[in-house]
């Protein structure tokens, strides 16, 4: 379904937040699982910066490459300048969950020369965040969930929630 009122306060968020954490910026990259959070950040943030599209693949389920090869198509026809697929390799520590989590932020934190990391992060994923924070024992400082912004990667948190 269309969602023109959507796309635009999208973009409007997008480009506030790059305004404000990113105004010396000539160019970044989103994170793009190829979930329709990520395409619809992907799509906005080529409107605003020549964009990088990273597209992590876990290697966790049976056909990850392809879903992967189909992620860096989309990029590519959303209008990215670069789609680069970043293969990881997934510990077990901290459960799987925390495990993928880490190997992601690893692997997207290693192309600084492409320029800040973006990604969307559904009000689901703060949930989860907070939730998994509190059963490791962080206690209140899992309650704050994710930043909008880290100078180290750039996850434009809330602004970038999924709309339902």
């Amino acid at each position: 379904m269309d969602r023109p009122g959507a796309v635009a306060e999208l973009r409007a968020v997008v480009a506030a937040f790059a305004t404000e954490f990113l105004d010396t910026a000539d160019r970044w990259c989103v994170a793009l699982s190829g979930g329709s959070d990520s395409l619809a950040l992907t799509a906005v943030a080529a409107t605003i910066l020549p964009t990088t599209a990273l597209i992590v693949d876990h290697g966790l389920q049976s056909g990850s490459a392809a879903v992967a090869a189909t992620a860096q198509r989309q990029a590519e026809y959303l209008g990215c300048v670069d789609a680069q697929v970043l293969c990881v390799q997934v510990g077990s520590e901290g459960g799987p969950e925390a495990a993928a989590r880490n190997a992601r932020y690893r692997a997207l934190a290693m192309p600084v020369t492409i320029g800040r990391c973006c990604w969307p992060t559904p009000s689901d994923d703060q949930a989860e965040t907070v939730l998994l924070g509190l059963g490791r024992g962080s206690g209140a400082r899992s309650i704050a969930g994710m930043r909008p912004y880290d100078p180290a990667l750039v996850p434009a948190a809330a602004e970038c929630a999924a709309r339902g």
